[in-house]
């Protein structure tokens, strides 16, 4: 057994004792898998259409990761900590065949969580055999309740109901759902009560995330930030909450019940409380690029080593090395006033 670090072991070919940690001292149990880079909505924050027009330049079917490749790079993470994998895009329901990976994915030892991330406009036809095939839960996007707010976000036109279509589907399957809301000053902070008020009555979660600067063309200030206090304040006063403890170690979420039933909200405001001390999540496009932080300006080409003649265990080698030199916590160094040099990855990239 080779000794890694002072608290952490890692035993070659065989499951680890404890998981590896980066400079900070934080463990990695997150993978996040961008499965295609293609999206079937334009919202402005992610993939506005004015950028990502009808000329745009997608990844050609032979940049993206096979799944025999996502499979063979999930087996070595699981080996040193990863236990929970996010499906991601772009949209992933536009990625062939998502059922088969996702029962591949199943079948690894130390997986034990899988979720997708999702507009659910597809998820009517998908739900059922993708909870067949191991899925464990769902995370959908919306960001409005009311029509002419969503169709205005989500820069298609699409009106709520075949989102709303799709998470009715989803419960029909019996996946868990967790609804996330990216709030934004001068687009959607009326939505904020509407969107409280209907999904406390369905019982599923309902996350507001404050707006993030990812990437490059979002058109992102401080000013268009709507803070967690602003939102827990203004919900607070027509439906009282109650703070309530992390549900594990580096959730992002804060999390809160209202006073008179079970149903929950969260708050992830990384740009007004950074949560960088806690952050064991990696990030993989759906190219092979492997990024440490969801502001990064760089990745690291595992496509490379996938496509040589590298092993398991150079690879390995390879990607402790990566974790054991992170030292990101962007969110903390915007905070402290610290300049970032370079483009950031867009958030349609790699998934968010």
């Amino acid at each position: 057994m080779k000794k890694r670090t002072d608290n952490t072991y890692f035993r070659r070919g065989d499951r680890i004792e404890s998981h590896i940690i980066d400079r900070l001292g934080r463990p990695i149990k997150d993978l996040r898998i961008s499965v295609i880079d293609k999206c079937n909505f334009r919202c402005t924050y992610c993939m506005p259409a004015e950028i990502f027009g009808p000329d745009y330049s997608f990844l050609p079917k032979e940049e993206l990761l096979s799944f025999d490749e996502i499979i063979r790079l999930v087996r070595i993470f699981a080996r040193f900590g990863v236990e929970k994998i996010r499906l991601t895009g772009g949209e992933p329901l536009l990625r062939k065949d998502l059922d088969q990976l996702i029962r591949r994915i199943k079948e690894i030892d130390g997986i034990k969580d899988i979720a997708v991330t999702t507009n659910a406009v597809m998820l009517v036809k998908q739900a059922q055999k993708l909870k067949e095939a191991g899925l464990d839960r769902v995370n959908i996007s919306l960001d409005a309740i009311e029509d002419e707010v969503f169709q205005k976000t989500n820069g298609r036109g699409v009106k709520t109901k075949p989102v709303l279509e799709g998470i009715e589907a989803a419960r029909q399957a019996g996946l868990p759902i967790k609804i996330n809301m990216v709030v934004k000053n001068g687009m959607n902070e009326s939505q904020i009560l509407p969107m409280a008020r209907y999904f406390k009555e369905t019982g599923d979660t309902l996350r507001f995330i404050e707006f993030m600067e990812v990437g490059n063309h979002n058109g992102w200030n401080m000013d268009a930030v709507v803070s967690k206090k602003k939102i827990i304040e203004q919900i607070h006063e027509e439906m009282p909450l109650v703070a309530l403890d992390a549900n594990y170690y580096g959730e992002v979420a804060s999390r809160y019940r209202y006073e008179d039933g079970d149903a929950e909200i969260g708050i992830i405001s990384s740009v007004t409380e950074a949560f960088c001390s806690s952050c064991t999540r990696a990030r993989l496009s759906a190219d092979g690029q492997l990024y440490t932080c969801l502001f990064a300006t760089s990745g690291y080409d595992l496509r490379d080593f996938l496509r040589k003649d590298y092993s398991d265990e150079e690879m390995t080698d390879y990607l402790i090395h990566v974790w054991e030199g992170r030292a990101d916590q962007y969110s903390v160094d915007r905070a402290q006033g610290k300049p970032m040099k370079g483009n950031k990855i867009e958030m349609s990239y790699i998934g968010g």
